[in-house]
């Protein structure tokens, strides 16, 4: 499970690296943010349903399904992230799958690896946390894949949330968890956001349409990874 994320670049960087236009004054956005945890909210990029365009908006970190009958239901850290391979499967990830794909701008995540320690002749399970980040001289934000869904609540009040699509892990991040992120290429951005033309008119949209491809583990050999202080409010 993908339980943390971290973010260098504020929402200027953000813009111009994902091709959001427009004024964006009216995000709070903290410049960094080098610990993001589930229920907290962060910016989000997806494509505008009446425009076309990309847009960037605030989301809450763990998904609430449009069909929530309370949001104590989904309370915790259970849907901050939907696997791969279960996307078609249950309505909560089929239906936001199909209809409402979002990328998550991120600049490295953690995973945490279990050790066994020792100490005099007591044994204890420990996690030590690695940072993974990209080999990118530029140091530019890349995207999670994720999807989102917006759930009413009783008063009438809107709650948008996203999760973060994981799949089997690479090379690099297998050593120390057996799964990562869905990490898109940019040339798979607009893919990822488009919406078939027959789901429009369908309650379904067939398999075959969907960028059930684009669910693969990245190239290992474009990423790096560091041991990680958790004191340390800045492991790159």
């Amino acid at each position: 499970m993908s339980g943390r994320y971290l973010r260098r670049s504020d929402k200027q960087r953000l813009a111009e690296t994902f091709g959001i236009k427009g004024d964006l004054s009216h995000l709070t956005i903290a410049p960094t943010d080098y610990n993001i945890a589930p229920n907290s909210t962060q910016p989000v990029i997806r494509c505008n349903r009446k425009t076309g365009e990309r847009e960037m908006v605030l989301m809450r970190w763990g998904l609430v399904p449009q069909f929530a009958k309370s949001l104590s239901d989904f309370e915790g850290a259970t849907t901050i992230n939907a696997r791969a391979e279960t996307l078609t499967g249950k309505a909560m990830w089929r239906i936001p799958f199909e209809s409402r794909r979002c990328i998550i701008p991120a600049d490295g995540f953690y995973e945490w690896k279990k050790l066994e320690d020792m100490t005099g002749t007591q044994s204890r399970r420990i996690s030590k946390p690695y940072a993974f980040t990209m080999k990118d001289p530029q140091n530019s934000p890349f995207a999670f894949a994720g999807i989102w869904s917006a759930w009413k609540d009783p008063s009438g009040s809107w709650l948008q949330s996203f999760a973060i699509v994981t799949t089997t892990a690479n090379e690099l991040v297998e050593p120390i968890h057996n799964r990562m992120p869905v990490i898109l290429q940019p040339q798979d951005y607009d893919r990822w956001f488009t919406r078939s033309r027959t789901q429009l008119n369908e309650s379904s949209v067939p398999t075959s349409e969907l960028p059930l491809d684009l669910l693969r583990p990245y190239p290992a050999d474009a990423m790096q990874s560091v041991p990680h202080n958790p004191l340390d409010p800045n492991p790159l």
